[in-house]
């Protein structure tokens, strides 16, 4: 009796595998537009373009319109339950839209249509016997169909065949729709800004994507009135870049493709500069009559059988290039170069008032941590005279002021002349201050010493007030220095995060910039600096976003054990019904900047959300914008604050949130955040999977084989090295502590990550599977330390949520598909 039965279920599971589960679509719920265009006389399978018309066609068909205008006819969309007629001549059109809220696999069958194109989110599919195979990420999705023969439009039916039967669509006529990956991905955003002296006009370079470019990126640059938003000159070909203008606001000068090109602002014509200025960059007017910029030449190629390294950096592989500093008469067309190429040099900036050029350079230097050294000089162009500044082991960036420099670098700055910290704690240099130096390179005024946001690029306006971009908390914010009042003061930005911005320096300063907020999608916008007025110049949400759900945000701050606040923020998915148990990601970095509030990005939070999880992103103690205090608290530390602030912070967010599931919750991080994730592992069983992308498993290989592994670990393990302070360099290590992990682990690298070698993750997948853990390696093929090219960015983002489906959703039919076992 037991044999029979047993026979029996196994029978039953035979027979379950190979059943489909069918669903016939609702046919109220589709629409039907046609007859298309009647009076043609061929359908576009009798033509040798039948690929091309119907590819043509298919944009306006997409579009969520109730109508569209064929050869001056309107032509309405109606439900396809109403047609009832038997044929009709020309083209017709059906679609529908559907969710599925996992993955799912299946068929979509279509009868009684005898010759049909069919697209899903706008690509073409193949039917295999009649069906048309859909693999389907969680989301919505829309099905197109232009027909070119049908009989019987009564005889018309479109079923879904699941295969298996968890695998089940939803017709859906809702609006509103959740984000997509292609979404975030492809749609257009601006990727320069260049305003006018005279702030009357701009330029908006922008790239965008689709199917169609696949991974090559569909850029433009518009000339533009900044009143009317009137387009004046449009450049198509998307090689125009560098765009600069002339302090006499009437010319526009530009690259494009190594030709140096200038336009006329009233007339609009072109001139051409120079046809042979490949590798150069950094263009700036030295004055009316003359551009200064910078000029990189390659090192020839290396032939011999061994490569003798003369020092650390040699491992870069652009580490014997030479970047030199050129001014071009315009008038002659002569190219002077001013800088020594006895050095490499980044020039910081230039006074024709002085006739001088400020330059950096960065001699091998291994003395002291971080383990490099900068020189600054001035070249006097009269005489050729190299006057030497100062030399700093911590600097950024430098520019003029009407008495001297402004410079930014870390709080030890000239003897720890930025230093804001108590006597027993190191300084984490990367925490940018602002200082005031004067011509004699002497005199030091640190400037934001009590100034809790870090500094990055700033500009000097010609009264020497300075406008800075700012690291505050997990924004990033512009700050007006007021140089007379010795004082900070915010701009009305409007935004959380500013992603670019160009300056006009005139009597009253403007600011174009870029940004988006935690919520909502790039902006442009235009600032008048001194009024702290702000005007929308463009909005992509109208664009892109306008029918799109988009989660909830929570601000969610806890104070840890040592009676410091961590701040936190809680993505809630669309409509979520907090009467049931969610799975929820908790995100963060941990290495010396937060993880800041843009609307999208390479983890893309929104999107995360979308997928049906709640997200918890913190920024745990150590990372820059929260003072110089929080910031020195990363130095020697490896994880020593982080991992209890992301432990702790997880409780507290479970106790706040009684809506997710404690046995449900994933964790990643990327670099730092992914030796984060690997050392988590380690220390503790809270989570149920977990991901380390480009992750550190063990410091010391880090330090002596990444690219720039001991310039890091010089702030990082400040005075610390493995033969002075094994135990930081062991113990802190996630590989030597591999026995003590339990939580299922997925490692990701680039295979030719230069920053974070991917013998990181072999290490900790080595040491894993000898130990038998649950633990998957994926490398991606030709990737560094970022993944970039938009089809590895959809499959990276496709593993990431599949391996978290597989185990926090138990539906690991996704995994299965990428990586099947056999």
């Amino acid at each position: 009796m037991n044999m029979l039965k047993k026979v029996l279920i196994g029978l039953c599971a035979t027979l379950l595998a190979h059943t489909a589960f069918a669903d016939s679509l609702d046919k109220s719920k589709i629409s039907y537009l046609g007859p298309i265009a009647p009076q043609n006389q061929y359908k576009p399978y009798e033509t040798a373009q039948q690929k091309e018309i119907i590819n043509n066609l298919l944009p306006q068909i997409a579009k969520d319109a109730k109508s569209l205008n064929i050869f001056g006819e309107t032509l309405k969309w109606q439900p396809l339950s109403k047609v009832s007629r038997l044929t009709e001549p020309g083209l017709q059109a059906i679609k529908f839209s559907f969710s599925v809220d996992r993955f799912v696999q299946g068929d979509l069958k279509i009868q009684g249509i005898e010759t049909a194109s069919v697209f899903i989110n706008n690509v073409a599919i193949t039917a295999n016997d009649k069906k048309y195979p859909l693999i389907l990420a969680t989301g919505d999705h829309k099905i197109m169909v232009i027909t070119e023969q049908v009989s019987d439009w009564k005889k018309v039916t479109l079923d879904f065949e699941g295969k298996s039967e968890h695998d089940q669509i939803t017709i859906t006529t809702d609006k509103y729709h959740p984000l997509t990956a292609k979404q975030l991905y492809d749609a257009k955003v601006i990727s320069g800004v260049a305003l006018s002296p005279d702030s009357k006009q701009m330029i908006l370079s922008s790239k965008a994507y689709n199917d169609k470019s696949a991974n090559k990126s569909i850029r433009t640059a518009q000339l533009l009135d900044t009143k009317s938003n009137t387009v004046r000159y449009r450049w198509e070909d998307g090689k125009a870049s560098n765009f600069i203008w002339s302090p006499d606001n009437k010319k526009l000068v530009y690259l494009s493709n190594g030709k140096l090109k200038q336009l006329d602002r009233k007339t609009l014509a072109i001139t051409m500069l120079s046809d042979n200025l490949t590798s150069t960059s950094g263009f700036e007017f030295f004055d009316n009559d003359t551009l200064i910029f910078n000029w990189n030449k390659s090192a020839k190629k290396d032939k011999s059988l061994t490569k003798h390294y003369k020092g650390l950096e040699d491992r870069w592989s652009y580490a014997r290039n030479s970047n030199q500093v050129h001014l071009l008469d315009l008038n002659s067309g002569l190219i002077r170069q001013v800088s020594s190429p006895k050095f490499n040099h980044n020039l910081e900036d230039h006074n024709a008032k002085r006739g001088t050029v400020l330059l950096s350079r960065n001699p091998i230097n291994y003395a002291a941590p971080p383990h490099m050294i900068t020189k600054l000089v001035e070249i006097n162009l009269k005489d050729n005279n190299e006057k030497l500044i100062g030399e700093y082991r911590t600097f950024n960036n430098a520019q003029y002021h009407k008495n001297g420099f402004y410079i930014t670098a870390g709080p030890a700055f000239m003897n720890g002349s930025g230093q804001n910290l108590p006597k027993n704690m190191l300084p984490n240099n990367y925490d940018s201050q602002l200082y005031k130096l004067s011509f004699n390179g002497k005199d030091v005024t640190a400037l934001s010493k009590t100034f809790a946001p870090s500094i990055g690029r700033f500009e000097v306006l010609k009264n020497s007030d300075v406008v800075l971009s700012v690291t505050e908390k997990d924004t990033k914010q512009v700050y007006l220095f007021d140089e007379s009042k010795n004082s900070f003061k915010k701009l009305k930005s409007k935004l959380d995060i500013v992603e670019r911005f160009s300056l006009s320096k005139g009597k009253r300063p403007r600011l174009l910039y870029t940004g988006t907020t935690a919520s909502k999608p790039q902006q442009v916008k235009l600032l008048n600096v001194y009024k702290n007025k702000t005007k929308t110049v463009s909005d992509s949400k109208f664009d892109f976003y306008q029918n799109s759900e988009i989660a909830t945000l929570e601000e969610f701050n806890f104070v840890n054990k040592n009676n410091v606040e961590i701040s936190g923020r809680v993505y809630i998915p669309h409509n979520l019904d907090k009467t049931k148990k969610h799975p929820a990601l908790i995100y963060y970095y941990g290495g010396t900047s937060p993880v800041t509030r843009g609307f999208t990005g390479r983890y893309p939070f929104n999107l995360w959300a979308a997928n049906g999880y709640v997200v918890y992103v913190l920024q745990p103690t150590g990372a820059t914008g929260f003072g110089q205090e929080f910031s020195a608290k990363h130095v020697n530390a490896w994880g020593n604050y982080t991992a209890d602030d992301i432990i702790q912070g997880t409780g507290e967010f479970l106790k706040a949130y009684p809506f997710v599931d404690a046995n449900k919750l994933g964790n990643l991080g990327a670099s730092y955040g992914g030796f984060m994730t690997m050392l988590l592992t380690t220390k503790t069983n809270i989570f149920s999977a977990s991901i380390s992308h480009a992750g550190i498993s063990n410091i010391t290989s880090y330090w002596g084989q990444g690219w720039w592994g001991y310039l890091y670990s010089g702030e990082a393990s400040k005075g610390s090295f493995p033969w002075n302070n094994t135990k930081l360099y062991s113990q802190h290590s996630p590989v030597y502590n591999a026995d003590k992990v339990t939580t299922p682990l997925l490692l990701i690298h680039g295979n030719e990550d230069t920053n974070v070698p991917p013998g990181e993750s072999h290490n900790m997948y080595t040491a894993l599977k000898i130990l038998n853990k649950d633990v998957e390696l994926v490398e991606y093929k030709n990737a560094n330390h970022q993944i970039f090219a938009r089809d590895k960015r959809f499959h990276w983002w496709d593993t990431i949520m599949a391996y978290f489906d597989k185990n926090l959703k138990d539906q690991p039919q996704w995994w299965d598909y990428l990586y099947p076992s056999k």
